[in-house]
């Protein structure tokens, strides 16, 4: 595949370590190129149209408890647990943009972010309005490996065998 198809570079194998595409992205994202900017806008539209949309599915929802005259306790234990669990939501994904998390853990985490998911669509929309959610930690580790790598394969300058003794 190529560059327009999917924004990730065709590069033949053994050139070094290759960047790790972003859901969205693909590598547009390290050289801001073949439509990022566009990229990012459509993301944040995208992502605030969504967290609107599930706002207002909740919303639905919560009228539903109220017709079905559940009393007082059961809306109110609704509307507590989403918004807790949108604000645990909301700052998992956002620490995941600038750090890895441990699989067990987000595996343990995975029901209550899906009961809060409004807050990662918001962290999503926040982070893209000022990069592409997960460039700060992947442009991180790709810089290391390629320091990494130019390390690696520098050349000496002589034969070190040849080198003369200092007296």
């Amino acid at each position: 595949m190529s560059d327009e198809q999917n924004g990730t570079l065709d590069r033949p194998t053994g050139g070094g370590p290759r960047p790790e595409p972003l859901r969205f992205f693909g590598t547009t994202w390290v050289g801001h190129d073949d439509g990022y900017t566009l990229r990012r806008i459509g993301v944040s539209v995208g992502s605030l149209a969504a967290a609107v949309a599930a706002c207002l599915l909740l919303r639905l929802a919560y009228e539903g408890i109220q017709l079905a005259e559940t009393g007082s306790f059961v809306p109110l234990l609704v509307v507590v647990m989403f918004a807790v669990c949108s604000s645990l939501a909301f700052r998992h994904t956002w620490e995941g943009f600038t750090k890895r998390h441990d699989p067990d853990r987000q595996s343990s985490l995975r029901g209550l972010l899906t009961i809060g998911f409004v807050g990662s669509l918001l962290a999503y929309f926040f982070r893209s309005l000022k990069e592409a959610p997960g460039e700060k930690l992947h442009r991180e580790e790709y810089e290391a490996a390629l320091q990494h790598h130019s390390k690696r394969t520098s050349r000496r300058t002589g034969n070190p065998a040849k080198k003369r003794r200092r007296d």
